[in-house]
């Protein structure tokens, strides 16, 4: 079994510049992200998904004191003699009390949390045990520390438990309760104005798709693109579709730029008369316009209009996708002050044959099979957004290489890159 690796460039077109890597796009398009201010403070319980903008410090252990792992009996093991040994059963310590010291040849009935009793070292659980009129008796000898959770096993006093730039989770929303914080200060979200540009788009509701003029195509990539966003937390403007007109598109730019850290657009990026997303940024701020050597999505643009940065996605759908996942969702985790931005790849056995390498890094739509190996979606078009709802992931195929059953490639899930 070979391992397909992903490769770094791609060759240049006689007369053309060379196309831009993607790591290259990415390395440089995060360089111009610096993190947003000012940070926030939120209640905890509204903080999922948000950047911690601090360390979370904890001022105290967790456990507070060693406790019981279990319903049962607290022991001395040194007690303990045979099967036939009775303890005395003389306290009794439910979770939020504390019981007394332990008399020797005694035992203490004791509920999951609750503090170990002074002298006690073992706890050996109810189902272990057999009650006898006031005593206990133990089936077999208790191990030294059985049963016991540690005082500060889990967190130490002093301890980091939560770096600066995580993107917090649900458990590490419950760490974070469990060490006595009820707000947390977080990166403040980012403000994404979003359009489409197109005189062929429509959106669904407003022309029934019997009376769908030639050429015409309902606008897809404004509901994906606006979910990605707020999964990743921002806050979004939807501008709808601008017409294709320079000067309906230097107005839209203007006005999102005062009020956005974001501005968000997909299709115009070509050079065509009626593509004027180019001209319009130019006008009023700054352009790179990228020819990325990636698969589907090669058209990319990075600007600056003001304060606010601009994004141009490619129209086609999948490669509006594509890249907003590898591209667009790194940048604004980024500008959130997270310290993990980009995706992981998982090894896996490709269950197909890719034998036309192409000149560019790809990224084929593939599902897990029962066998646990990915299959690959039949047609790979960058306008076949079915193959994004039935695949699983990425395959991430190296420029100018050849794919095998059996051969090893990357493959990114879509369940790191959608949450």
């Amino acid at each position: 079994m070979r391992s397909v690796l992903p490769s770094a460039s791609a060759p240049a077109r006689p007369g053309r510049a060379p196309l831009k890597p993607l790591d290259l796009a990415l390395a440089e398009l995060l360089a111009l992200a610096a993190p947003l201010t000012p940070v926030e403070s939120i209640s905890t319980f509204d903080a999922d998904g948000r950047v911690l903008a601090h360390d979370l410090r904890s001022g105290l252990d967790v456990p507070a004191h060693d406790n019981s792992a279990m319903d049962g009996y607290a022991v001395r093991c040194a007690d303990w003699l045979d099967a036939a040994t009775l303890l005395q059963v003389n306290q009794r310590i439910p979770a939020g009390s504390s019981g007394h010291l332990l008399a020797p040849a005694s035992a203490a009935r004791i509920f999951t949390g609750a503090p170990i009793p002074p002298g006690a070292d073992a706890v050996v659980m109810q189902e272990d045990c057999d009650a006898v009129e006031g005593c206990v008796r133990l089936r077999a000898q208790p191990r030294p520390g059985q049963w016991i959770r540690q005082r500060g096993e889990d967190v130490a006093a002093g301890a980091v438990v939560l770096q600066r730039g995580t993107r917090l989770s649900p458990a590490s929303l419950g760490l974070a309760a469990s060490i006595g914080f009820d707000k947390l200060q977080v990166a403040p979200r980012v403000r994404v104005a979003l359009f489409s540009t197109g005189d062929e788009l429509v959106m669904p509701g407003d022309v029934a798709p019997a009376d769908m003029k030639p050429g015409a195509i309902y606008n897809s990539n404004r509901f994906f693109l606006k979910a990605l966003l707020q999964r990743l937390g921002c806050i979004v403007t939807d501008l709808g579709i601008v017409p294709d007109r320079l000067d309906a598109t230097i107005a839209a730019l203007k006005g999102a730029s005062e009020q956005h850290d974001l501005i968000l657009t997909s299709g115009g990026m070509s050079v065509g008369e009626e593509d004027h997303i180019k001209p319009a940024v130019q006008a009023l701020g700054q352009l790179n316009l990228w020819h990325l050597a990636m698969k589907p999505g090669k058209p990319f643009a990075y600007g600056k209009i003001g304060a606010a940065h601009f994004l141009g996605l490619p129209g086609n759908p999948v490669s509006s996708f594509v890249t907003f996942l590898l591209l667009v969702r790194p940048f604004i985790l980024k500008l959130q002050g997270a310290r993990r931005v980009a995706p992981e790849s998982i090894a896996l056995p490709a269950h197909f044959d890719c034998a036309k390498p192409d000149k560019r890094r790809e990224f084929l739509r593939a599902r897990f099979d029962a066998s646990g190996g990915l299959e690959l979606f039949d047609n790979q078009s960058s306008g076949v957004l079915t193959s994004a709802v039935w695949g699983d992931g990425l395959v991430d195929h190296p420029a100018g290489q050849t794919i095998a059953h059996g051969d090893t490639v990357r493959f990114i899930p879509f369940s790191a890159l959608l949450s």
